[in-house]
């Protein structure tokens, strides 16, 4: 190549955001041919697109380790630096990311192309200021061309990851430090594009399309965003300012910190760049801060280097010149990079010195070894993996076998899997993409390179939407972009089931005034959603509340919470005159046709509970809310009237001042036992009430039975239905009921059935049964009562008998055959309280109560 020496070369210096690329690829579309030599495969990818629209695809090609796009016609090339056929004669050669000779790991293939590739009219080296003293040193016959940054780079400060604003990237060193931000910035900002350079450059296209449409608002990448990936980023924070580069740990050099800040603004737009942390390792320095702000880049002073031309005479001549010494005083010898250590590795096989006898067979043999270990196995895995691919080209034809390679690549067309396990499936692709474009290591090698690529794709996609579903939720960032704009601005549409959703992202259901996140939200995310939600359904709420405070009695309901029996039974507190499941248990609930707006709690009786608006409820304005409150009052007042006048009569005698203490205190007694209860539970009441009381109770419905005190109209199916309600009793008895096997539903003194023996009466009929006994005895005489109504209401004699008993009858004899008959012996007298000692301080209050 020495007539390349006395071409011009011009090397063109700056910051990032100077337009060096575009530069380079105009220059080289200006000549009949070109090739230019990049550090990333996407980045080369991506200007291979640019010039194929400018040159047409039959002229273009593309050339990287994994692909190669060689049409017969191609004048310009776009490959990756160590990709580049330095053989090829064009007019215009071009290097980008030259300072990257400084790398210990790819630097000796750059400082080669720096010293090596020439093109015929013209070669252009592009790279930061750092590299100019190298230059002068290696090239000195190069034109140095500063170019200044379009626009201004200022460091913001640190930004915690919930307040970076939008179109910033995030850079982290590890895929494992890009996935824990990417899943923090789903939680916090609806999620983010992720980039990284072991990414197919179909995965990153798809992943960048997004951030550049405006899906998601921002980008998780490693160090590759660097190298000039031209992306709308306005801000870059670092998420550490530490890497491992494939040595040891790590802090960035400024010229690194100055190369991925400087991705932010594109062309006439500022960028700023900042850290995640405020201070520690993770943190600028106001030094470091103020070199990037100034691109005042340390200048290198040396680059790493390596033979580019090794000698192929035998293994041991091939290790030797890989291994020499550079005679620049600018140079270093590169460290030991995994090609090398794979050549010594197999240079120590038997096997492998037996077969490698030929300049040729070295060649070939360094030519194994030279493919990448994409899948980071490590220098003994990688090794083994290249010897049994060298063992193939080394015999016969040269050729791998056909079926080796359709097994590998059947085994990794499997599109399941996580994120992790994808990307390592296309790891192990790009190997076999690698090997599918050297056409002298198999028989058809067209076929095998589309059978990748074919592979390589499906991967991609499959990555992309598993990199999309962990890492986006686009529902999300709908709604953070929204919050704080007019609610109208967004159009909420509530399905016939009650889903919500706003642009088709599914919120949750909507039922009645209750709204709920939907089932996949995660944990995190269910508080944005309902405050979202609160936001946007405001009008609706107001709608729905508007709509219940004027709604008709026929859709307003009462359903009861039914209450937990107490050993299998609903007990009853004949002292206090009020049964469990009472008003003093009182929780039921109002509905709305089927959703629940409200609950009756205790209030001072049972025909004045207190309605309390459901919780859910809270979510209307005050007016509606009282308007609702004033429909609600209404409507259970009006029931009331309706099914239970007894109960409203009560509480009216229990407020007339003027209806005696006896009556009040009986009429308490009622309405806390739901209108109905054991006589001898309130008989000194009934005792103590005069002619007018008693006159007065009866006029309100109430029954002073034998046994019982009960309200008949309480008993008939509607109102019962409503008693049972308004009390929370359990299972009820069936409508019309006269007589109730023992233990079956409702056959309780709750219920309005009174216990006796095998069978549960209804307390009328009970009172029925009674004077019938009365109006047929003559004072103390035995007597036959006629059997003729108890067996038309269905008593059984043992029911009959332990009636009579509890009426105060005791059987009489008689002879065999003969009827039951019965005496009259009277009602044993309910004890009396007993009254509190004479010296005791609630004596005065007996007497006042006795008076």
């Amino acid at each position: 190549m020495s007539q390349f020496a006395r071409s011009p070369i011009t090397a063109v210096l700056g910051p990032t955001n100077t337009g060096k690329t575009h530069l380079a690829v105009e220059r080289m579309c200006g000549h009949a041919s070109g090739m230019i030599g990049f550090p990333l495969r996407l980045l080369a990818r991506e200007v291979y697109d640019r010039v194929v629209k400018m040159k047409g695809p039959e002229h273009v090609g593309l050339i990287t380790g994994e692909e190669k796009i060689l049409p017969p016609k191609a004048r310009w090339l776009l490959c990756t630096a160590e990709s580049m056929p330095l053989e090829r004669d064009v007019a215009f050669v071009g290097l980008d990311e030259a300072q990257l000779g400084a790398d210990p790991e790819r630097g000796h293939v750059f400082t080669d192309r720096v010293l090596r590739a020439r093109g015929r009219e013209e070669t252009m080296i592009l790279g930061s200021e750092s590299l100019k003293p190298m230059l002068k040193a290696l090239v000195p016959d190069a034109e140095v061309i500063g170019r200044p940054r379009f626009s201004t780079l200022s460091y913001a400060g640190a930004k915690k990851l919930s307040r970076l604003p939008r179109r910033s990237a995030i850079v982290a060193f590890s895929a494992e430090e890009v996935y824990a931000v990417a899943e923090a910035l789903r939680r916090l900002r609806g999620g983010a594009a992720v980039v990284m350079g072991a990414l197919s450059p179909r995965t990153r296209n798809a992943q960048v399309a997004m951030f550049q449409a405006g899906e998601v608002d921002y980008l998780v990448a490693t160090d590759a965003i660097g190298m000039g990936l031209n992306m709308d980023v306005a801000h870059v924070a670092f998420a550490s300012l530490n890497k491992f580069d494939g040595r040891r740990q790590r802090r960035l050099t400024i010229a690194e910190m100055a190369q991925i800040a400087g991705r932010a603004g594109r062309h006439q737009r500022d960028g700023t760049f900042g850290a995640l942390s405020e201070e520690g390792p993770s943190a600028f320095t106001p030094e470091e801060v103020l070199a990037i702000e100034g691109h005042q880049v340390p200048r290198l002073e040396h680059l790493f280097w390596r033979q580019g031309e090794p000698d192929f005479a035998s293994i041991d001549a091939l290790v030797a010149s890989l291994q020499a010494k550079p005679e620049a005083e600018v140079l270093r010898a590169a460290p030991q990079a995994v090609d090398l250590a794979v050549l010594k590795r197999l240079a120590e096989e038997d096997w492998i010195r037996a077969r490698v006898r030929s300049p040729r067979m070295v060649a070939r043999l360094w030519a194994a070894c030279s493919l990448p270990d994409f899948r980071k196995l490590g220098v003994d895995p990688h090794a083994r993996f290249v010897g049994r691919v060298f063992g193939h080209i080394s015999e016969g034809a040269g050729h791998l076998p056909h079926q080796w390679f359709a097994d590998e690549l059947q085994r990794l067309d499997h599109m399941g899997g996580d994120v992790e396990v994808l990307a390592g499936r296309i790891a192990a692709a790009r190997s076999w993409a690698y090997i599918a474009h050297r056409a002298d290591w198999l028989q058809d090698p067209t076929h095998w390179a589309e059978r990748t690529r074919a592979v390589e794709e499906k991967l991609s996609d499959a990555l992309h939407a598993s990199l999309t579903q962990r890492f986006v939720d686009r529902r999300t960032t709908v709604l953070l972009r929204q919050i704080g704009a007019d609610a109208t601005d967004l159009p909420v549409t509530i399905g016939p089931e009650g889903g919500v959703s706003v642009e088709d992202h599914p919120l949750g259901t909507l039922s009645g005034f209750h709204f709920s996140v939907s089932p996949d939200a995660r944990a995190a995310d269910k508080r944005m959603l309902l405050a979202a939600a609160e936001k946007r359904l405001s009008s609706e709420y107001r709608r729905r509340g508007e709509a219940l405070a004027e709604a008709p009695d026929t859709e307003l309901s009462l359903s009861p919470v039914r209450p937990v029996p107490v050993d299998g039974q609903v007990s009853i507190n004949l002292q206090a005159g009020a049964m469990n499941g009472g008003s003093k248990a009182l929780n039921q609930t109002v509905f709305w046709g089927e959703v629940p707006v409200a609950r009756l709690t205790a209030g001072t009786s049972i025909a004045r509970p207190k309605i309390v608006l459901d919780r859910a409820l809270d979510v209307l304005e005050a007016r509606v809310r009282i308007a609702v409150q004033a429909r609600l009052d209404q409507w259970f007042a009006a029931q009331l009237a309706k099914h239970l006048p007894v109960f409203a009569q009560l509480d009216v005698t229990l407020r007339d001042p003027h209806a005696g203490g006896p009556l009040r205190a009986l009429a308490h007694a009622l309405l806390d036992a739901g209108g109905l209860m054991p006589r001898r539970a309130a008989a000194h009441l009934v005792e103590a009430l005069d002619g007018d009381a008693r006159k007065r109770l009866r006029k309100l419905g109430v029954t002073i039975g034998t046994l019982d005190l009960f309200a008949p109209a309480l008993l008939k199916p509607g109102a019962a239905r409503w008693r049972r309600e308004l009390m929370g009793l359990a299972e009820a008895p069936r409508d019309g009921a006269s007589v109730l096997a023992r233990g079956t539903p409702g056959a309780d003194l709750p219920h309005g059935f009174r216990p006796l023996g095998p069978q549960a009466v209804r307390v009328d009929l009970v009172e029925r049964i009674a004077r019938a006994a009365h109006d047929s005895r003559q004072g103390r005489k035995p007597f036959t009562p006629d059997p003729a109504l108890a067996t038309s209401i269905g008593l059984n004699p043992e029911t009959l008998a332990r009636l009579m008993a509890q009426l105060g009858f005791r059987t009489a004899r008689t002879q065999e055959g003969e009827p039951p008959r019965w005496i009259w012996q009277g009602l044993t007298p309910a004890a009396k309280p007993k009254a509190p000692p004479s010296n005791n301080a609630f004596a005065a209050l007996a007497g006042l109560r006795d008076g």
